[in-house]
């Protein structure tokens, strides 16, 4: 397994911090990141409207897929975990400290996602809970004129994480009015820079494009500007299965990711469905599956 231990995990919890690296990789330094925060950043258009099953409307839906799934966390928001959690106690559980609606337009107002919970607050959680909650996560949205708050709480709560033993996830993405394109390559490497500044052992990121298409080119100078902070790109919109993994595959072997964050190209289908596309990405991100291997699980 490839992994760096940060140097502020204390040498009383490095054991811990290894088991939840090692568990969530599934051994191979790579995350496959199933996100469920979308309730709250989305609001109910990702979970009900056209192509959408009537299930996806159902919170439930969401940890149904992970209970079942092949995967390495499943992310979303505190609330969410403890209204389902008791049924739900053996998902690998990342548990979100931020989010925002999308109800204000950035061209309005600049972004700022403010922290929820404390990791202390996280800390008891597991310890009275017993669930099995290997980490944290926040928003980070930089260009924004409130980026210096989330900064502040980025840096925080990574440190406190690895000082209980949790490993701990980032989302840092250029938004508000005075970023013009957020998928520039360049603009994602230094959204990179910014997480292995803040320390993360990993940071969700957006897909640089060039003239619309994926660059893997670009996504190079990403992973190199992350040093040993591993890079999950977004999933994104659902699309087509085949042309999804296939992105993944090269994102990982061409562009150098170590994993993905994918959120709606699984819960937006049938349980069944969803099932079988997070053991495909799982396939893919943690057993260095082929894209042909992958198709042939979703295909049965």
């Amino acid at each position: 397994m490839k992994y760096y231990l940060p140097a502020d995990v204390p040498a009383d919890k490095i054991a811990t911090f290894l088991e939840n690296f090692r568990q969530s990789t599934g051994g191979s330094g790579r995350l496959m990141l199933f996100a469920g925060d979308q309730k709250v950043e989305h609001l109910n258009n990702d979970f009900c409207g056209e192509g959408i099953p009537p299930e996806d409307n159902d919170p439930e839906h969401l940890f149904r897929i992970a209970s079942q799934a092949d995967i390495g966390v499943f992310a979303t928001q505190f609330g969410l975990i403890s209204r389902y959690g008791r049924d739900y106690p053996d998902i690998p559980y990342l548990i979100k400290l931020n989010a925002k609606t999308n109800l204000i337009p950035y061209s309005q107002k600049d972004p700022y996602s403010q922290q929820w919970l404390e990791v202390e607050d996280i800390v008891r959680f597991h310890k009275s809970s017993g669930l099995n909650i290997r980490g944290v996560g926040y928003t980070v949205y930089l260009g924004s004129e409130h980026e210096h708050a989330m900064l502040r709480e980025a840096a925080r709560i990574v440190h406190e994480a690895h000082l209980n033993g949790m490993i701990a996830v980032l989302w840092i993405y250029p938004k508000g009015n005075f970023i013009d394109d957020e998928h520039s390559g360049h603009l994602i490497a230094g959204a990179a820079g910014v997480g292995a500044a803040l320390g993360a052992d990993f940071a969700k990121l957006k897909v640089p494009y060039s003239n619309g298409h994926f660059d893997s080119e670009a996504l190079k100078e990403v992973t190199t500007a992350a040093g040993r902070t591993g890079v999950l790109c977004e999933g994104g919109d659902k699309r087509d299965r085949e042309a999804f993994l296939r992105e993944l595959h090269t994102q990982i072997h061409e562009g150098g990711s170590r994993g993905n964050g994918t959120g709606r190209n699984i819960h937006q289908r049938s349980l069944k469905e969803g099932i079988a596309m997070a053991n495909a990405i799982y396939a893919i991100t943690a057993n260095n599956a082929s894209v042909e291997e992958a198709m042939h699980i979703i295909e049965g």
